[in-house]
């Protein structure tokens, strides 16, 4: 017998379809990916430190909460407890690897079945649909919920790599606000809307100090709108036609940057206290190249507004892999939901 919904990606997206699916007694089958770049078990979260803007976690003893609640098997996989420390016990926002952890146990709990393995291969061409594993498996089913998110382009780096969550972020709505960046001079890297808008974002933050904007050419790419949004910006410094060669910290942070003239040999160093990049994301959908219909950046196209349906009959998306404007952990949770009461629906349609 097929299976009635399979899950393809373990981010916010694919652990709230489960746990929809799971007590909507569809017995899902979650694969969760390994360590390869398009299928990271606990998605892009599992590099994020403290999440401060999930609604339903406010700063506190954290980890006593999450150490009670998620198999003791799994501790190993725990970061170390930040040392925010209030009334001698721990106080701080969920980190990202302790919220998805959380999320993975509460799907777990409800009776989701999960595979460490890459999806490599899908076949929609009809009913039942077919996904194949990198192991070699090849399993039957009749709905899929793809949910496998999209990763950040990032410089390329030896140092960027060295400072990530030191520092380097790519997602200033997700971390500007972290004490760790409160009232530092701070840079963002790119010139399009999207650069723009992360600059915007921490240079209206409460105490923000000099937000300066890096960019390899000697004007912005963004509409001109928004240029002009981050040229009148008095908090908004721009640094033209140079790119970042180095990033320079103590082991432990972000201290500045070396930057390199794209017009000549010069180099300047330009002390701040982080670096966001914002040169894009990257859908993770190679697998799923001629099989769905996807947009010119390459993210799965819903076809009905408020739904999460495909090209494809009985094929849903959820999370960032059809998100390429807000892409927050939140927003995700949201359609993975959305996509398994999807799921759910079809199959009763179908007599399921």
């Amino acid at each position: 017998m097929p299976e009635k919904v399979i899950i393809i990606g373990s981010g916010p997206a694919g652990f709230s379809a489960a746990i929809y699916a799971a007590r909507a007694n569809l017995d899902p089958l979650l694969y969760e990916g390994t360590a390869q770049p398009e299928m990271i078990p606990l998605g892009q979260l599992a590099f994020t430190t403290e999440v401060e803007n999930y609604a339903g976690f406010p700063a506190g003893n954290v980890r006593a909460f999450v150490e009670s609640a998620v198999d003791k098997d799994r501790h190993y996989n725990l970061p170390p407890a930040p040392d925010h420390k209030r009334d001698g016990e721990y106080h701080y926002a969920v980190q990202g690897v302790e919220l998805m952890e959380l999320m993975k146990q509460q799907a777990l709990n409800f009776g989701t079945r999960i595979v460490g393995d890459d999806i490599v291969d899908v076949d929609f061409s009809g009913q039942p649909l077919n996904v194949t594993a990198a192991g070699g498996d090849t399993v039957e089913t009749r709905t899929v919920i793809i949910a496998t998110g999209a990763r950040a382009n990032y410089l390329g780096l030896p140092s960027e790599e060295d400072y990530k969550n030191k520092g380097v972020s790519a997602c200033a709505v997700c971390d500007g606000a972290l004490p760790f960046y409160r009232s530092k001079p701070l840079a963002v890297v790119g010139g399009g809307d999207s650069a723009v808008e992360e600059a915007t974002y921490l240079a209206n933050l409460k105490d923000a100090a000099t937000i300066y904007m890096v960019h390899r050419r000697d004007e912005l790419r963004a509409s001109k709108i928004m240029q002009q949004r981050a040229l009148d910006h008095p908090k908004i410094e721009m640094v033209w036609s140079s790119v970042v060669e180095e990033v320079l910290g103590d082991g432990n942070q972000v201290t500045g940057l070396k930057l390199k003239s794209t017009k000549d040999d010069s180099t300047q160093e330009l002390k701040v206290g982080g670096m966001f990049v914002a040169i894009g994301h990257t859908p993770n959908t190679s697998f799923l190249e001629g099989k769905v219909e996807m947009n010119n950046k390459g993210y799965i196209k819903w076809t009905k507004p408020f739904r999460t349906n495909t090209t494809v009959e009985a094929v849903f998306a959820a999370g960032d892999v059809a998100d390429d404007y807000y892409r927050q952990a939140i927003t995700s949770a949201g359609t993975g939901c959305m996509a398994a009461l999807d799921a759910e629906r079809w199959l009763t349609e179908q007599g399921d």
